[in-house]
């Protein structure tokens, strides 16, 4: 089979033919039909992330399973499916019993430990997959199984209470997600955006208010909750003093300075400053029945195999005017004119771009094959 491999720590991607899986114990082998990109394959690539090299990238991988393998029983050959971060955990220690097993000191992620998807064929455990809606196409589902899946996992872990405000800081890739996600929940939601330029798409994708900065959030009212997918921390700062008291703020990208606060705006206001990651599958679940419903959409654009070096190239220096998504012999991009948003912890690790105007910050591509034995990136 083809695959986009990455042979050694800050070497460029190579599409080459190597052996095709077959699917072992418990696993089912996937077709691939779209793998999405984001700016952790860059951390990746460069070794900022665990795992060994030579390796096979992508963690938003998603195709028609064609194999399973023996004892396998929840999963059958056509399903369409899906597979997140956790690829596999260890089953045995605190975490796992407890039920969260993205603490498992064991974990193979998706793309990292595990083979990714920018391959014809991967390889996942049948009980790290989900069955995609019939209403969902591979294009839209690949960038849920990440970028969807953390922003709808971080709304719902600040626990949103009727009548509460949600803002969004950063509109990009995770942003323009999650201000859909927001909106679909049924919560007032504020962009929080310093390019004017953007608003209108902003506006257009449901925000209700669209603010520049923590003073005029705070003069607009102020937000209980911030789902933060931007990496700038001192924009996180800024934004926090929008706070409502007992506001919740949500961090799902970092970057490398520490987080200052005023403590005693943490103690009078009693705010909550939360990490948040994908916090179970349940939260996949309902973020893929949001698209099904048609309420919430990736802005997708289409670009060929061929072109997979020059996009990689453009992801490392952050100047793709959006999210690329491949797809057939094409690579379709999520592009709303706004940064496209990488991920929080493992993930999402948001890149700063201000190169091209109306550029996303934060590109996601979706690898899409149309046709038998079509490999796109």
């Amino acid at each position: 089979m083809k695959a986009a491999v990455v042979p050694a720590v800050s070497s460029s991607w190579q599409i080459k033919d190597v052996p095709q899986p077959q699917p072992g114990s418990d696993q089912v082998l996937v077709k691939m039909h779209a793998s999405g990109i984001c700016y952790t394959d860059v951390h990746q690539t460069l070794g900022h992330l665990p795992g060994q090299f030579p390796r096979i990238l992508g963690h938003e991988p998603v195709g028609e399973i064609v194999a399973v393998g023996p004892d396998v029983t929840t999963r059958k050959v056509g399903d369409r499916v899906g597979s997140a971060w956790i690829q596999s955990t260890c089953g045995r220690c605190e975490w796992c019993q407890r039920g969260r097993r993205m603490f498992c000191p064991y974990l193979k992620g998706t793309g990292g430990d595990a083979q990714g998807g920018h391959a014809e064929y991967m390889p996942m455990n049948a009980d790290a997959t989900y069955l995609i809606p019939d209403k969902v196409s591979y294009e839209q589902a690949a960038p849920i199984f990440c970028a969807g899946y953390t922003v709808y996992s971080g709304l719902r872990w600040a626990d949103p209470q009727p009548h509460e405000r949600v803002a969004v800081l950063g509109i990009g890739g995770l942003g323009h997600l999650a201000v859909q996600y927001a909106k679909a929940a049924g919560f007032e939601t504020i962009a929080i955006s310093h390019s004017p330029d953007k608003d209108k798409i902003i506006r257009d994708l449901g925000a209700d208010e669209v603010v520049r900065d923590g003073t005029s959030l705070t003069a607009a009212g102020g937000a209980d909750i911030i789902l933060s997918t931007f990496n700038s921390t001192k924009s996180m700062v800024d934004s926090i003093q929008g706070l409502r008291p007992d506001g919740r703020f949500i961090v799902m990208g970092a970057d490398a300075e520490p987080l200052s606060l005023s403590l005693i705006e943490l103690l009078f206001k009693r705010i909550k400053i939360i990490g948040s990651q994908q916090n179970g599958p349940e939260y996949l679940y309902e973020a893929l029945d949001y698209v099904a419903q048609g309420k919430v959409k990736s802005i997708i654009e289409t670009y060929p195999l061929a072109e997979l070096r020059r996009l990689t190239s453009a992801l490392r220096t952050a100047k793709l005017g959006s999210a690329p998504c491949s797809q057939g012999n094409r690579q379709s991009v999520q592009s709303p004119p706004v940064s496209t948003g990488s991920w929080a912890t493992q993930k999402q690790c948001p890149v700063s771009s201000r190169n091209r105007k109306g550029s996303f910050q934060h590109p996601i591509f979706v690898y899409r094959d149309r046709r038998a034995g079509d490999t796109r990136i």
